[in-house]
C-alpha cells in the first residue's frame, strides 16, 4: 500500500493511525523496519508512533546511542518500544551488542528499526516494511509492505 503525505502533520497523523493497527505477534517481537534517505521522516514517524503508544519521554533519533527503549503503559498491547537506528552499523552481527536476539524473543516488544539495509544479513522477516520517500514538492510517499 502506498500513500502520498503532503505535510509533516499528515505523516504524524499517518503514524498515529498506523499505531492503532498494531498487535503483538505470537512467539516473537513485532519488527517494523523504516527505510528512506536522511531527512525522509523516519524519526518523525517513530516519534508520532511512540506518542500514540503513550510514550511521554522526548523521542529522539538513537543515531549515536544506537538504541532507545521506552516502557509502555498497560493501555497498549506492547510492553516496550525499542527504537534502533542502524545507520552507523556495518553488519548485522553488530545488533548482538544491543541484545537484539533477546529482544526479538519477547512477543510484547515492538521494535522499530531504521536503516535495515545496514543489517539485513541478520534480520528476520519484519512484520511490516515501511519506506519513506521525500518528493520534490515537499511531500512524502509512504509505502507499506506486509510480510
Amino acid at each position: 500500500m502506498q500513500k502520498n503525505l503532503p505535510t509533516l502533520s499528515e505523516l504524524e497523523s499517518e503514524a498515529r493511525d498506523f499505531a492503532k493497527t498494531l498487535a503483538p505477534t505470537d512467539g516473537t517481537a513485532t519488527l517494523i523496519t523504516l527505510s528512506g534517505e536522511l531527512g525522509a521522516g523516519k524519526t518523525a514517524f517513530t516519534k508520532a508512533l511512540a506518542k500514540a503508544l503513550g510514550v511521554e519521554d522526548a523521542v529522539t533519533s538513537p543515531t549515536f546511542v544506537l538504541e532507545k527503549i521506552y516502557v509502555l503503559g498497560e493501555s497498549v498491547p506492547f510492553t516496550r518500544l525499542i527504537h534502533i537506528d542502524a545507520y552507523r552499523l556495518k553488519e548485522g552481527k553488530e545488533l548482538g551488542a544491543l541484545g537484539f536476539d533477546e529482544a526479538m524473543r519477547e512477543e510484547k516488544n515492538l521494535i522499530i528499526l531504521e536503516w535495515p539495509e545496514q543489517v539485513d544479513d541478520a534480520l528476520p522477516l519484519p512484520a511490516i516494511r515501511i519506506r519513506l520517500e521525500p518528493q520534490a514538492d515537499g511531500s512524502r510517499t509512504i509505502t507499506y509492505t506486509h510480510e
